[in-house]
């Protein structure tokens, strides 16, 4: 009997099935095969996969638009007191992420910065996975008749392991192509290969002399290079290694994410006005 036929069964109710029982020294005892075990209720795979919207975790989004210029960033919001915390996507989502952190901190840019998070990140392997990566670009999946199929493979093929994050954050990486009838990356990684390079290389110095608090988040401490080891020995920044995790750290672990960015705004005093020293007052504290 194949699984289709299996399908077809009709459900049976155990308590309208004759109970099957056998004589013990003059007892009847039933079988503990007698009644069909319960079966957890299933889900169709578009089901599991369906997008969830993102109100659920955010209050609202806009549109920030870039003066003199055509480009348009879209944000999405959450909370309204306490410290800015600024996440920027991935290379995997777009380009610019980890690398535009740390170059924007090293050349002071940004005047109000208190601190420094990095989400696996490191030169070393970053620069050695180059001449891979237009392979590994080429072999994933590029078009899906469904959202809901781009969500399962990512987390199928591993680069997403938290489905519910998944049904969050894939959506919006995706974009539909009338012209062949299916959903596509929205940005080309690809075709930004000529920018790789300047991305990674020089990036381990660049996140040592930076003037802030830093913080780097590893999936595993193979990640390091000779740079960031010798920084890491001399306390010139923290490190923590979350273990079971993909590259995606923030997306695998939410959770554990949060309280790893909460502890490290709160062991380096940041407020919403930046680094907060006991006892100093700012301007518009000082009594008249």
């Amino acid at each position: 009997m194949d699984l289709s036929t299996l399908a077809e069964l009709p459900e049976v109710n155990p308590e309208d099935q004759p109970q099957h029982q056998h004589q013990d020294g003059g007892r009847s005892v039933s079988s503990a095969f007698a009644s069909r075990p319960e079966r957890p209720p299933t889900q169709t795979s578009s089901q599991k996969y369906s997008p969830l919207d993102w109100l659920s975790y955010f209050d609202h989004e806009e549109d920030v638009c870039i003066p003199d210029s055509n480009d348009v960033f879209h944000v999405y919001v959450a909370g309204k007191e306490g410290p800015v915390v600024f996440c920027l996507h991935g290379g995997g989502y777009s380009g610019m992420g980890g690398s535009v952190a740390v170059h924007v901190a090293a050349k002071k840019a940004l005047p109000s910065l208190a601190g420094l998070v990095v989400v696996d990140v490191v030169e070393g392997t970053a620069m050695a996975s180059l001449i891979h990566m237009q392979k590994i670009l080429s072999s994933r999946m590029q078009h899906f008749p469904s959202i809901e199929k781009a969500i399962e493979w990512s987390v199928r093929g591993g680069s997403l392991r938290n489905i519910e994050s998944a049904r969050v954050s894939v959506p919006t990486t995706l974009k539909y192509d009338d012209s062949k009838k299916c959903y596509t990356y929205r940005a080309r990684l690809e075709e930004t290969e000529q920018y790789w390079r300047g991305w990674y290389e020089g990036l381990s110095d660049k996140f040592l002399s930076s003037p802030v608090p830093k913080l780097l988040l590893l999936a595993g401490t193979d990640r390091l290079d000779r740079s960031l080891t010798i920084g890491q020995m001399q306390g010139k920044f923290q490190m923590v290694v979350v273990r079971h995790t993909g590259h995606a750290i923030q997306e695998d672990v939410p959770d554990e994410f949060a309280t790893l960015i909460l502890n490290f705004i709160s062991r380096n005093r940041i407020g919403p006005h930046g680094v907060e020293i006991p006892g100093l007052l700012r301007p518009s504290q000082k009594k008249p």
